[in-house]
């Protein structure tokens, strides 16, 4: 077995319509793809982001595995940021709450923060020296 590489990270929301305008203007982009159910409602957007075009799926939380959760929880998914706490700061003032601090991890400039978005996933950000080495060892960089 080998993971090649992250596909999609998927959140899940009550509104769905609402948490799709709220990363749009986040990330100052629409969504590239979206699927709707039989009776025409949203039930999924999915977002293209960052070097590696990785995906951010949003989904209606009635088709969660074990139902909507009325707190936060599940793996963290980090994303590379090149400015941390701006990052946060952004995030904050858009109507996310803290979940963890920018909080400095092991040896060299590795920091990692997460939030809790207003749909009550966990988004973590993170300064990471290795994502940098790998993208300035890509081939035609």
């Amino acid at each position: 077995m080998q993971l090649r590489g992250l596909a999609t990270v998927s959140f899940w929301a009550a509104d769905l319509t609402a948490a799709k305008d709220w990363y749009a203007d986040l990330f100052g982009v629409e969504p590239y793809y979206e699927v709707r159910d039989g009776a025409g409602r949203p039930a999924y957007y999915e977002f293209r982001l960052g070097d590696y075009q990785h995906e951010l799926g949003l989904i209606d939380s009635r088709y969660a595995p074990d139902g909507p959760s009325a707190a936060p929880g599940g793996a963290i998914a980090y994303w590379h940021v090149d400015d941390l706490d701006a990052t946060v700061a952004t995030l904050l003032k858009a109507g996310a709450r803290e979940h963890q601090p920018p909080t400095p991890r092991g040896e060299g400039d590795f920091v990692t923060a997460s939030v809790v978005d207003p749909f009550g996933n966990i988004l973590g950000v993170m300064r990471n020296p290795h994502y940098l080495e790998m993208l300035a060892a890509r081939p035609g960089r």
